[in-house]
């Protein structure tokens, strides 16, 4: 059904009659719950036909957010054509590299990618939305908690088969969403990783930018920063903070850095878990550890790490 809407918008938008060759090459990458594929014609260039559905409630925002970012010009694919009434959008393809495939690349030749990268944040900040564009619900204290429950449940029990009782009831954890959430003034992409930027004409572009909303700037760097798929060394991230307080002349208060980290890396591990246990994708097994890694570091001699250390050493030691 998917694939069908998408080979008919495609004959739509190319105004072709059904004898007219096209092929779809699937695009598996990723766990947003949409059907997105290559479309191949000897009438035109390559572009991406995406299908969504209403599993998730962010995937409806995908074209009017593509378009606002265009307009703001943020490096993001161009629409080519609208079919939101099916669930359908034609879009610019910006190829197959993203950031992660270039992950044995020297860090140093990565550099001025990351620069790019961490300048799109930065502009973020600065951006204004546009009155009649509706963005997700905010990183309030309800979000940051849906999170955590989100890795008690899918990570902790489902994954780990431990019980989360004691987690759920520890407030450390409940007063960490609460500060967290009493901010949320400016835009985050909320998936800001490695598979989300794609590199076409040594240009980075931003993809999966359909979550985009208010909350800490912190949470996009720390997504960045410490991505599980990059696993980043120490040297490595203190040379990505030194990028940014470049760029927007501050760094992250560390302590608060750490916060919007810790939470980052549940939210992973969460969606890790889900992944595993209920849609068999074995690939995201192999990035656990460095997660779990990474969770320890930022919670470590904090009331959250005393609850989580004993659980995660257990299993990743």
């Amino acid at each position: 059904m998917s694939t069908e809407a998408i080979l008919s918008t495609a004959r739509q938008y190319l105004e072709v009659d059904p004898t007219t060759p096209i092929t779809l090459i699937p695009i598996k990458k990723g766990a947003s719950g949409r059907t997105i594929a290559r479309v191949k014609t000897p009438v035109h260039e390559d572009f991406i036909g995406i299908h969504w559905t209403d599993e998730r409630d962010d995937n409806e925002q995908f074209v009017p957010i593509a378009e606002f970012l265009k307009k703001a010009r943020f490096n993001v694919p161009k629409i080519l054509y609208d079919r939101s009434q099916h669930s359908v959008a034609l879009i610019e393809d910006l190829g197959d590299t993203d950031l992660l495939s270039l992950k044995d690349t020297p860090f140093k030749k990565r550099l001025p990618l990351y620069r790019s990268a961490l300048e799109q944040v930065d502009r973020l900040f600065y951006a204004r939305v546009p009155k009649d564009l509706e963005l997700m619900p905010p990183f309030d204290a309800d979000l940051y908690r849906w999170e955590q429950k989100y890795f008690f449940d899918y990570f902790i029990e489902d994954f780990l088969k431990e019980s989360p009782v004691a987690l759920e009831k520890n407030e450390a954890f409940t007063d960490m969403a609460e500060g967290l959430g009493a901010s949320h003034k400016h835009l985050v992409h909320r998936d800001f990783q490695s598979q989300n930027l794609l590199i076409k004409d040594d240009k980075l572009y931003m993809i999966d930018f359909q979550g985009l909303r208010r909350g800490r700037q912190e949470y996009d760097l720390a997504s960045l920063i410490f991505d599980p798929y990059m696993d980043h060394s120490a040297d490595e991230r203190e040379q990505l903070l030194d990028l940014w307080e470049d760029i927007s002349d501050e760094r992250p208060e560390t302590s608060l850095f750490h916060k919007c980290a810790s939470q980052r890396l549940m939210q992973a591990l969460g969606a890790f878990g889900n992944i595993i246990e209920n849609r068999n994708d074995e690939w995201y097994r192999q990035h656990i550890p460095v997660a779990v890694k990474s969770l320890l570091e930022v919670t470590k001699d904090t009331e959250i790490g005393e609850a989580l250390a004993p659980i995660l050493e257990k299993h990743y030691s």
